[in-house]
């Protein structure tokens, strides 16, 4: 008697597209990647919205900002600084910036100082 088994490893090292795909029957089936070489929008262009946000964090309030259009790196080093203003943690990525807290009023006017004139308070 032939038998066929199969075992599912989850391992962090495999590797995922952003849709998830973690296997595919097609043998010419390639991983697509985006294009990192997105130019970032100057700030007065950008349309940053700055959200109070609770959902999926256990209960724990962060203030998100949406909308930033432009590569990781300037996503990441525009993160930091704010996250050294309000002397918080947080994180930068899928173009959204988490700093922990509720820093609505701080990121807002700390933005539109520093040249995010398109900044505005969404949701409550």
């Amino acid at each position: 008697m032939n038998a066929f088994y199969f075992v599912i490893v989850m391992n962090k090292k495999i590797k995922q597209d952003k849709n998830g795909f973690v296997y595919s029957t097609d043998p010419n089936f390639q991983f697509q990647t985006e294009n990192e070489n997105i130019s970032t929008l100057p700030p007065q262009q950008q349309k940053l919205r700055i959200w109070l946000d609770t959902k999926h964090r256990a209960g724990k309030v962060v203030t998100l900002i949406t909308g930033f259009i432009g590569n990781s790196n300037d996503l990441e080093i525009l993160a930091k600084q704010l996250k050294n203003f309000c002397g918080t943690g947080g994180n930068a990525k899928d173009n959204e910036i988490i700093i922990q807290g509720d820093h609505r009023e701080k990121v807002l006017q700390w933005l539109l100082k520093n040249g995010y004139s398109n900044t505005k308070k969404a949701g409550s």
